[in-house]
């Protein structure tokens, strides 16, 4: 028997964050591990997952950028999704089996109504189908084994609940709906609650999540584009680790104080206290970590390592001449 030779892939350090476009049908692991490859980076993770069946801003962290990663699992986010009216499924989105249909008899001013009673703090249960964990296994394995079990409820928030199109007659009644929430939150749970609510139940057929924290799905790139692209413009894609801390205070230490600071000392200034600020050095201007400010001192929270930012200085070097052959908007 002939044994297929396996292509290996030379692993390189890879650092900064790519706005991926996560396409339909796949996993963010999955997606996750197939720009891995093509990057060739050596470390990766995601900041939060989308169904399989949700498309959208999915930004990935390499190297030096997964220090920063949870930073953006609570981050705020805003999603598009359209809610199939009159047909509830086992996993309340377009994947599970029908298990009810229900006329449809609801008037818009109902509608409006009712998406009134689901604006601000409200309680949400867990799906089943989701990988929230209970006792080290996430519920969907239960899930699948037909089982069901009991979850605490969460409280989360709805900044902003905006009906887009609607079709409340016909063959396939609808409501398409643009939410801004906090992290933590179901659509599906929210579509799925809507529904209930207007007497008819239904289930999500279509979600895309458009912006988490301030990236937003204009910025993204798909795995079709990158793949097409050469290796010095699927790297131009790339965006700086300190793009993850842009909404934070930016902090500028000399090279004495930098070395300190790097070395775990705290550090005394004439400033506020913060909650989290973006540490840089002056020479050579590079990020040096996160840290607090409490009672005038400085305090790190995640720092990078000499070998780390001497590898994102080189990188930034490499991504400018990237990005002056490849211009985003020909990449």
């Amino acid at each position: 028997m002939v044994q297929q030779s396996r292509i290996r892939v030379q692993r390189r350090p890879v650092h900064g964050v790519l706005l991926l476009d996560k396409p339909l049908g796949l996993s963010s692991n999955d997606a996750l591990q197939k720009a891995k490859w093509l990057l060739r980076a050596e470390k990766a993770g995601h900041t939060g997952t989308l169904d399989p069946l949700a498309t959208g801003v999915l930004p990935l962290c390499f190297g030096s950028a997964t220090k920063f990663s949870q930073i953006h699992l609570d981050a705020d986010k805003v999603y598009e999704t359209e809610i199939a009216l009159g047909v509830s499924t086992t996993t309340a989105d377009a994947e599970g089996q029908v298990v009810q249909t229900r006329p449809v008899a609801c008037s818009v001013g109902q509608v409006v109504e009712v998406l009134d009673q689901f604006m601000g703090v409200i309680d949400q249960v867990p799906p089943m189908h989701s990988a929230l964990k209970k006792d080290g296994k996430a519920l969907y394995e239960y899930a699948r084994a037909g089982q069901e079990v009991e979850r605490a409820v969460r409280r989360v928030t709805i900044h902003e609940m905006e009906l887009l199109d609607m079709q409340l007659s016909g063959d396939a009644p609808f409501l398409r709906l643009r939410v801004a929430c906090s992290k933590g939150t179901y659509i599906r749970t929210l579509g799925e609650d809507i529904a209930e609510a207007l007497g008819c139940g239904g289930h999500l057929r279509l979600l895309r999540r458009v912006q988490t924290g301030i990236f937003t799905v204009a910025q993204t790139v798909s795995l079709a584009q990158l793949e097409a692209m050469s290796e010095e413009a699927r790297l131009a894609q790339l965006l700086p680790v300190e793009s993850l801390l842009a909404p934070f205070p930016r902090i500028e230490l000399d090279a004495e104080n930098a070395g300190r600071f790097l070395s775990g000392l705290r550090r005394r200034l004439e400033l506020a206290d913060a909650p989290q600020v973006a540490v840089f050095g002056q020479e050579p201007e590079a990020l040096l970590g996160l840290a607090h400010i409490k009672g005038g001192e400085l305090i790190a929270t995640r720092l990078l390592t000499p070998v780390e930012i001497s590898q994102n200085l080189a990188q930034t070097v490499t991504q400018w001449a990237a990005r002056k052959a490849y211009p985003p908007d020909l990449a």
